[in-house]
């Protein structure tokens, strides 16, 4: 079974969420609070730049971050709202 493509601007939407939160990469790890497995500034930067995908719990952590959708990161199609 062939791997799905990962979305071609979630790396970016990811370091745009963190950066318009003013968050340094460590203290994103804190504020995502994902408690499943731990979670370092490393993997963080490797998501931002598009080496690694994150796992579907670490999206939706994302996502409640931001306070959007899941979608709106996955989707190629859908912008970050600019608040």
């Amino acid at each position: 079974m062939a791997r799905r493509p990962m979305p071609k601007k979630l790396a970016r939407k990811l370091a745009l969420i963190r950066l318009r939160l003013g968050l340094s990469q460590t203290q994103l790890v804190d504020a995502l609070n994902y408690k499943a497995s731990p979670l370092y500034a490393s993997q963080i930067s490797n998501f931002e730049q598009g080496k690694r995908e994150p796992p579907l719990m670490v999206l939706l952590a994302y996502a409640r971050l931001a306070g959007v959708s899941t979608d709106v990161l996955i989707d190629d199609k859908l912008k970050l709202p600019n608040s």
